[in-house]
């Protein structure tokens, strides 16, 4: 497997090596020695797994968790393809307001490690994309926040505004200033203290 860490400090792509043969292939879109490697301790205890089914042109997120409690997120793509993007939403962390994309496809098979208070989107690029998360918390409808993708502060890499399908809330969601003056968004070094007790 190989690694790759992300411009969003604590991010990292994960490619496994795929094994091909007459019937099929096989790969591990999680292996704990590398993930080991590569960050210092394995994947948080998963709290709960989260399974998304989405059209061509669909775009989720930006999402993120109100920290305390917070969430990682360990993300693939089980069919289809995504743009996969994580945002640094964490107020005081070395690349705040910085984003980075992953291609999660059938081909590559690539991961995506999200720490404890980033923000995550996706951009379904073809019909019945299935994106799989291992989450560290689970789902409290109050603690899940968005920002909108729309924000031209963040200059996500969006497709065509005529063609995406966003959802209510996701449509109506506040910019990230406009969350940064609420006091919604994450803040770096409490997640870091969080994360340091997760793996203890």
């Amino acid at each position: 497997m190989s690694v790759r860490p992300l411009r969003v400090e604590g991010a990292y792509a994960f490619t496994p090596k795929v094994f091909p043969d007459s019937r099929g292939a096989f790969l591990s879109p999680y292996q704990e020695p590398a993930f080991t490697a590569a960050l210092g301790h394995p994947l948080f205890p998963v709290a709960q797994t989260n399974h998304s089914v989405s059209a061509r042109d669909v775009v989720r997120g930006v999402h993120y968790t109100l920290t305390p409690p917070g969430a990682a997120k360990y993300v693939y793509c089980a069919r289809g393809s995504a743009i996969d993007i994580v945002v640094d939403v964490r107020v005081g962390s070395p690349t705040f307001g910085a984003w980075d994309s992953v291609l999660l496809d059938q081909t590559d098979h690539r991961a995506v490690y999200f720490p404890l208070g980033l923000g995550h989107a996706f951009i379904s690029l073809e019909d019945d994309t299935v994106m799989s998360y291992m989450v560290s918390s689970s789902y409290v409808p109050e603690h899940e926040l968005a920002l909108t993708v729309l924000d031209p502060a963040l200059g996500l890499p969006l497709p065509d505004r005529d063609r995406m399908v966003l959802s209510d809330r996701d449509s109506v969601a506040p910019t990230l200033a406009e969350a940064a003056e609420a006091g919604t968004l994450p803040v770096y070094e409490q997640c870091r203290q969080i994360e340091k007790a997760m793996y203890a």
